[in-house]
């Protein structure tokens, strides 16, 4: 029997609702494209605080963006699918969320505290993305285009059997999760574009930025960018178990765009993964030591260093470092970055690589980079060439390998 606490806060014709039975909040969608996101944020309102959020077996669409963050205490259950419109790509220029870094930007806000958001392995964003990759044409950092998912000051939170198909632009971004540990289990992201002409860009399958303790678990990952990337600020990240296909592979960075400022990454290690396809396996990338154009697309200046990191059991690419990121047809500065990078270890490197070159190293010399390390090696190299070659610049000490 309904009672008070059952409320229903909009009707079919109009869009999706909420029924509450105690602390449970259903979320039924309208069924007839219909915005669904009022009764999303609704439901959390309502059961954000020491409560359930149960999504349905069914499709919900979404026209608006959403902001659903200090929550505590919180179990979301996502059994069906959320299905971002892209008809009105101007709405999501001018209304998506802002991150306040490189001009990026979110169609949804997620966080608090004690959160479990799971997908049961068929739960699914669906960011209707190839009308932003045909819109976009291939262009970087559009700005308003925005982020599926941003895990926004989220602690000791777990996040498992979630699907991302055709996101907007990023899939995931996890900011400013500093306390406890956040952990990304079983997770599928799959953006890639229909046509060849029209890119697939900026759809990295998950980002962290001032984030500590994240796990990232049992990952499958298809898109054209970074399979999984540390950029400003982050430490203690954990990769393993995980499957990338033709993106650029692992990524530590990009930092240093923005003059003046001091940025690390630490203590990231990827263990166990398999990399089909992938330009790179696991690499680096400061921007230059001197300023060319401005953020998003330009930039640099920035200095900060990047330690104690280790990439082991990967397949298929080779290593990489630069410290000459500049865009917005910026070149040179190559040696300026005082960003230094040291006690770096690639190991267990096996499988097979296109042409002969198994590290290029192209670091500053302002900072030359220290305590490389590549060992217990195994590739098979596609050319007919027997030995694997090393590309070194500014590189100051090595173990495994020489120069």
């Amino acid at each position: 029997m309904l009672s008070l606490s059952v409320l229903l806060l909009a009707s079919l014709v109009y869009g999706g609702h909420v029924v509450q039975r105690e602390n449970t909040c259903t979320v039924h969608p309208s069924g007839n494209f219909t915005d669904d996101s009022p009764a999303i944020i609704d439901a959390f309102s309502l059961c954000g605080q020491g409560g359930t959020i149960e999504f349905l077996n069914e499709t919900y669409w979404i026209e608006k963006v959403m902001n659903t963050t200090g929550l505590n205490d919180v179990n979301i259950n996502l059994r069906g699918t959320l299905l971002w419109s892209a008809q009105n790509i101007s709405y999501w220029l001018e209304n998506s969320l802002p991150v306040g870094y490189q001009n990026q930007s979110s169609a949804w806000f997620l966080g608090g505290n004690n959160l479990v958001f799971k997908g049961y392995g068929y739960g699914t964003f669906d960011g209707n993305g190839q009308i932003w990759y045909d819109f976009t044409k291939g262009v970087s950092n559009l700005a308003g285009r925005p982020h599926a998912l941003t895990i926004w000051e989220t602690n000791h939170s777990t996040f498992e059997g979630i699907r991302f198909v055709q996101s907007q632009m990023w899939s995931v971004s996890l900011w400013w999760s500093k306390i406890y540990h956040v952990n990304m289990t079983d997770i599928f992201v799959s953006s890639t574009s229909n046509d060849s002409q029209q890119p697939a860009r900026n759809t990295d399958g998950a980002d962290t930025i001032d984030s500590h303790h994240i796990a990232f678990k049992r990952w499958e990952v298809h898109n054209g960018d970074d399979s999984i990337a540390m950029k400003r600020n982050s430490s203690d990240i954990l990769i393993e178990d995980s499957v990338f296909f033709n993106g650029l592979g692992v990524a530590i960075g990009s930092i240093g765009q923005y003059p003046g400022e001091f940025e690390f990454v630490e203590r990231v290690l990827t263990r166990n993964c398999s990399f089909i396809a992938t330009r790179m396996v696991g690499y680096i990338k400061t921007w230059t030591g001197v300023q060319q154009g401005f953020p998003p697309n330009g930039g640099g200046g920035g200095t900060g260093l990047w330690t104690n990191s280790t990439l082991s059991g990967i397949t298929q690419a080779p290593a990489q470092i630069t410290q000459c990121t500049t865009f917005s047809g910026a070149v040179g500065q190559c040696d300026t970055s005082t960003l230094q990078i040291s006690n770096i270890t690639w190991s267990g490197l096996e499988g097979s690589i296109a042409g002969t070159g198994i590290a290029i190293l192209k670091c500053s010399g302002a900072a030359p980079c220290e305590e490389l390390h590549i060992v217990d090696n195994a590739f098979t190299l596609s050319s007919n060439n027997s030995v694997g070659t090393y590309s070194c610049h500014a590189v100051a000490s090595t173990e495994g390998f020489s120069c």
